[in-house]
């Protein structure tokens, strides 16, 4: 199916901005109709009182599909394999059994703290998500939690764990250095939840992950979450669960059907022009856009400036401070664009992001799911939009063959480029032959001309 560019945009974000309105205008009525019309609500699930009291002040009644089939298995205490897109409310599906499960066990305990439940992310940003997670519905509650990772000075970190620590939110590196250095004892941990588990495997954690599981008790409860089942996942799955529940609640090759997908095919040199067209939109208030490279995000990020459009990159080779510092941004609504790497941008949990555009194709299909799950989240409706040029159609058909559905081709835009045809095939240039030269270097003939005119 092919649209017109301006009114693929304007048509389906002002479908964003309808939904907003009807939300904010019909507010009290609508939350009355979902507790009288719907079964199942966060009071239904056994949850106690002080977390119910943080979810009302967070504005959550009603728990996602997620959440309402794992937040029961982990109250009893049991193993679980979560398999969840981005975008779920994962997060909460393991925090509010976890801290209900610690909350009723410290009574019995005496003494001072000691962790009782390890978390561990993939990246900063998504471990400091957590943590933001567990201090919202643990208010009330009397646990302390904290995030570590690498990247930033360990000292305040380790001056935290001294006061005493229940929950541990961590990063496998950082988290590794502070057990060595004997910071860190992990031989009381209960509750253990490896979360995003594919992408660690894609960012060859796995070892690291294998080697924090084997200082953990062999009595705990175990919990993993992921987007995707490769199979090395698969067989790990074996070796630190026991006799797991299987909760499912999406195919997990398939993307959110509140986001609205498109692609452009354009050539490569006029990607950024492209770009820039599109964010003339005022009415586009939020975008993350993906590049397949830190260097690209940089650039992107230079070009955007050049033409009066704010935006600031994140990355790997951004420090801790610079990193959070542009999320911020992003989420306070000072920057428009924020653009990222893919291990940059997991953990980016940002409120009613309208829009995420790829600027380049992820050579792994599996990672598109990931990236525009970034949008669409909590029922909302998001936009995900792809740039296509002429060495990405195999990346382009791959997308399509996992998520067994055609994007819709956006077809008038400024720099159209002919959708059938023939994609580029990189060819290995032929090595250069070289001749020995014989006789003097150029090196020798100029010393002797030296040596004669001294």
């Amino acid at each position: 199916m092919q649209y017109n560019h301006k009114e693929f945009c304007c048509v389906v974000f002002s479908k964003v901005i309808l939904q907003h309105h009807v939300l904010d205008s019909k507010h009290l009525k609508f939350r009355t109709a979902t507790l009288k019309g719907e079964k199942m609500l966060f009071e239904n699930l056994n949850i106690i009182e002080p977390i119910q009291k943080a979810l009302k002040a967070e504005g959550y009644t009603k728990p996602t599909p997620i959440q309402e089939k794992a937040i029961p298995h982990i109250l009893e205490g049991k193993d679980l394999l979560g398999c969840a897109q981005t975008g779920t409310g994962k997060t909460a599906a393991f925090a509010i059994p976890v801290l209900q499960n610690l909350f009723s066990e410290q009574k019995n305990v005496k003494g001072p703290k000691s962790i009782k439940a390890l978390i561990l992310a993939p990246t900063r940003e998504l471990a400091i998500q957590i943590g933001e997670s567990f201090t919202a519905y643990g208010k009330y509650m009397g646990l302390k939690n904290m995030v570590i990772f690498g990247g930033v000075s360990q000292k305040p970190q380790t001056d935290a764990l001294k006061a005493g620590v229940d929950i541990l939110i961590a990063t496998p590196g950082r988290l590794i250095d502070l057990v060595n250095q004997k910071y860190i004892d992990l031989h009381n941990v209960k509750h253990f939840v490896l979360d995003e588990a594919d992408r660690m495997l894609d960012m060859g954690m796995i070892h690291d992950v294998k080697r924090i599981i084997a200082q953990l008790p062999k009595k705990r409860q175990t919990m993993l979450f992921s987007a995707t089942m490769p199979s090395e996942i698969a067989k790990l799955l074996g070796s630190i669960m026991v006799d797991p529940v299987k909760v499912e609640v999406a195919p997990v090759s398939s993307t959110i059907d509140t986001i609205t997908q498109g692609v452009y095919f354009v050539e490569k040199k006029h990607k950024k022009s492209l770009l820039i067209d599109i964010l003339q939109d005022k009415s586009i208030a939020s975008v993350l856009v993906f590049s397949r490279t830190k260097h690209g995000a940089n650039m992107i990020t230079k070009y955007l400036d050049k033409a009066g459009i704010e935006a600031q990159a994140i990355h790997g080779n951004k420090s801790q401070n610079a990193r959070q510092l542009a999320l911020n941004n992003f989420k306070e609504g000072k920057i428009r664009v924020l653009v990222a790497t893919d291990i940059a941008a997991r953990g980016i949990d940002v409120d009613e992001l309208s829009h995420v555009i790829n600027f380049d194709l992820p050579d792994v299909p599996e990672t598109y799911v990931h990236r525009i799950g970034r949008t669409g989240r909590a029922g909302m409706k998001g936009i995900a939009l792809s740039f296509c040029d002429e060495e990405e159609k195999q990346q382009f058909k791959d997308i399509e063959k996992l998520i067994r559905k055609s994007i819709k081709i956006i077809e008038d835009h400024p720099y159209p480029m002919n959708p059938n045809a023939a994609p580029v095939v990189k060819k290995d240039e032929p090595k250069k032959s070289y001749t020995k030269r014989t006789g003097q270097t150029g090196y020798s003939r100029r010393k002797k001309v030296a040596q004669k005119s001294i």
